[in-house]
Formats: structure tokens, C-alpha cells, sequence
């Protein structure tokens, strides 16, 4: 059994977070007093651009920058390590320049991240897919929750991922067990970490394209995980070597955006 981690509390943000790697947190929950919003694009769009309409979003809605507490992300194929540090120091000069991250040497960011790659029409760059972010809770909407995506590695900072990735290039039915299990402790202590179980999930969000659908059953159904359901995306995770990933939604509200074709 693995160790619970403790959440922090951004002010600035109107939420909590679980402290993981520089790039992001592991998870996020409406503070009291705040709900949790997922904002959908009808098609993914590229991050600039994302970030241009979600800086628009937030301030139509009232809402700060240091609100933006969760993205979903799709690249065009999965990451060497280098490759994967590089964007990744790209993508949180953003956070930092709006008051979520303080640069330098610090591991300490609130925003909680899912990026994988699609198989078939990925985007030309990574791009976003959907972003959650806090507003003052109301009779009908309060609370809620995102936990980040994660694959079958180890958050070991330092550590190449060739080093901690589990049953690495073993996509035997047991290796595949491994993999799904190991994924599924670190959601399940994520969700602990904020406050939740598995009965407070809207959806369980799959992805690999990795052929698991024999273990849904014994590793996932028969331990009620996800009773809303289960999202499969044909997608692989973002740094070469990993096979398989997962993350956990439970916003107050879930909406579109529609975009222009």
C-alpha cells in the first residue's frame, strides 16, 4: 500500500492541490466555498491558442488566472524524455506568467495535467482538449474534484522513466496487470489525497492502445471503481516506453465549447 499524499491549499486559486513534479500536481478539489468547472473544446486546439481562449473564458466568467486548475492536453506522439522535459519547461512559463508557478527550481505547481496522443488524428502540436477551473459555489453546483493523469511510472524526480516504469515493454497479459494495477493504486491514493473514493467519480478516463479490455473486469469493475463508467481513449501516454494511462474526473459541472471548423 502505497502513502496518501497531503493536499495544499492555493488561496489565490480557491482550491486544493497535491504537490507531485514541477510540470504538475497530482489532483485538484474545490476549496469550500468554490466549484469545480470543466470547460470541453468541441476539437482540440492548439496551445497558444488554447491558452488565448481560456485567458478570455476566465475573464468573461469573473474569475482570475490563478482560478485555471486543471488541463487535458493531446500531443502528437509520445515524448523521448528529453523531448518531454523541453515542452514541459515550455508549457509552465505560461503558469508562471500567470501567477501559478514560481519558476526556478520549484517542484510546487498547483495546475493538475492529463496529456496523451492520440492513434489516429493526432494534432499537428500539442494541443488542449478541456480545462477545469474554480467559481464561487452556488445552490446548484459546489465542490468537485480532477485527479491528474498518470502512467505506470514512478514520480520520482530525477530519475529517467526507463528507470521507473513498470514491466517496462512487457505487454504480456501480466505485464498489461501490473501496468492497469499500478495506475490504478496511485488514482485511488490521489482521490484519498483530496478526499474522495472511487463512489465520487463522474468518469474513469482510460488510455492506451493496448489491448486490456480482460482486466476491466477483475481489476476494475469488481473493485468498484468508476461506477459512472468508464471513458476508453485509443490514445498512448506521453513519454515513450509507458503503455498506459488513467485519470479521474468528478467537476460540479461539465460543459462545450463549441469552436469554429
Amino acid at each position: 500500500m502505497g502513502t496518501v499524499p497531503q493536499s495544499k491549499r492555493f488561496e489565490a486559486g480557491g482550491y486544493f492541490y497535491l504537490p507531485a513534479v514541477f510540470q504538475y500536481s497530482g489532483g485538484v478539489a474545490a476549496a469550500p466555498g468554490f466549484a469545480m468547472v470543466r470547460q470541453r473544446f468541441s476539437k482540440p486546439l492548439p496551445l497558444d491558442q488554447a491558452f488565448a481562449a481560456l485567458e478570455q473564458h476566465l475573464a468573461a466568467v469573473g474569475r482570475p488566472l490563478t482560478a485555471f486548475a486543471h488541463c487535458e492536453l493531446r500531443s502528437p506522439a509520445p515524448f523521448s524524455e528529453q523531448g518531454f522535459v523541453d515542452f514541459n519547461r515550455a508549457y509552465v512559463q505560461r503558469l508562471q506568467s500567470w501567477g501559478l508557478f514560481d519558476g526556478g527550481d520549484s517542484q510546487d505547481n498547483p495546475v493538475a495535467r492529463t496529456n496523451v496522443c492520440p492513434m489516429y488524428d493526432p494534432p499537428a502540436a500539442p494541443a488542449m482538449y478541456a480545462f477545469s477551473y474554480t467559481v464561487p459555489a452556488t445552490d446548484k453546483h459546489s465542490g468537485g474534484f480532477m485527479v491528474a493523469g498518470s502512467g505506470e511510472a514512478s514520480e520520482k524526480a530525477g530519475e529517467p522513466y526507463h528507470a521507473r516504469i513498470v514491466a517496462l515493454h512487457d505487454n504480456s497479459p501480466e505485464g498489461l496487470a501490473r501496468k492497469v494495477d499500478n495506475v490504478i493504486e496511485t488514482m485511488r491514493l490521489r482521490l484519498a489525497g483530496l478526499g474522495f473514493d472511487w463512489s465520487d467519480a463522474n468518469v474513469a478516463q482510460i488510455y492506451t492502445v493496448q489491448n486490456i479490455g480482460h482486466l476491466v473486469g477483475p481489476l476494475m469493475a469488481a473493485r468498484g471503481i468508476a461506477p459512472a463508467g468508464l471513458c476508453w481513449h485509443y490514445a498512448r501516454p506521453p513519454v515513450q516506453g509507458l503503455d498506459y494511462e488513467m485519470d479521474v474526473h468528478g467537476a460540479a459541472s461539465d460543459s462545450l465549447i463549441r469552436v469554429a471548423d
